[in-house]
């Protein structure tokens, strides 16, 4: 590699939403190494292949740690491009917050957004107050200490995060997706996110017209209220689930966004 690549070359940190994990990313990490940047997927606890079972991950910060561990390691004179899905929009806020030194942007692909007038909880909240009961078809809500355990169904997985997925990729999902939590609670408990810290951070956010999760009108009002400019670039014909749905698409932005910002 010349050293004009290595000038252009990213590093981008990709983390996954609830129940997910680092295998979410399959799709899209060989594309954005192809195109000859650094890809580091990440499992948070209780996901993927971490071996910690959500009963055991009593706060959101312990859910964070394998990232907030991650990011520790960057060099300081070194910035990644923060990428976080539905939920781990809230992980990546908590990263920033912790290293925003580190961060040149944080990219939000249809993921759950805060802002730094609330606690980290409110957007989450108004999340759930805005969705109808019916939605959540066969997923499955039950306590475990200080928090709400969530478990999604397969006609939710086919229905409302999948519906523009291959029924491989949805197959592949039932059997890769553990239990999860959103951390509501743990959630209201925390200081609002600083200025100084994630507000001082440039965000992205990547829209998905199609989510029937995160529908596109609650997507427009994260982007309203988090109070500052955010660069917003949209995929049409896409699902909850755009690294499976529209893999090529989400690199294309994900490339356009890093040549702007790092």
């Amino acid at each position: 590699m010349s050293s004009e690549n290595c000038i252009d070359r990213k590093h981008y940190v990709l983390v996954h939403g609830a129940s997910y994990g680092a295998w979410l990313w399959y799709k899209l990490k060989p594309r954005l190494e192809s195109a000859g940047h650094k890809v580091t997927v990440v499992d948070l606890a209780a996901c993927g292949t971490n071996m910690k079972k959500i009963e055991d991950v009593h706060t959101f910060y312990q859910y964070s740690e394998p990232l907030l561990q991650l990011m520790a390691t960057i060099p300081q004179n070194e910035k990644v491009v923060l990428v976080g899905h539905s939920l781990g929009g809230l992980n990546i806020a908590l990263a920033m917050e912790k290293f925003p030194e580190k961060v040149a942007i944080g990219v939000f692909v249809t993921a759950i957004m805060p802002d730094i007038e609330h606690k980290p909880s409110y957007v989450l909240e108004k999340f759930i107050d805005s969705t109808p009961a019916t939605t959540w078809l066969d997923v499955e809500f039950f306590q475990s200490g200080n928090k709400t355990i969530v478990n999604f169904g397969p006609q939710f997985l086919s229905n409302k995060l999948y519906q523009a997925s291959s029924a491989e990729d949805i197959e592949l999902a039932k059997h890769l997706q553990r239990p999860g939590s959103l951390f509501i609670e743990d959630l209201s408990q925390q200081k609002n996110f600083s200025l100084q810290g994630y507000g001082s951070v440039p965000l992205a956010f990547i829209v998905s017209t199609e989510d029937l999760e995160i529908p596109l009108n609650f997507q427009h009002w994260m982007i309203q209220n988090v109070g500052i400019n955010v660069e917003v670039l949209k995929i049409k014909g896409a699902d909850h689930m755009l690294m499976i749905s529209k893999p090529q698409e989400l690199c294309d932005c994900l490339l356009q966004i890093a040549t702007k910002y790092l």
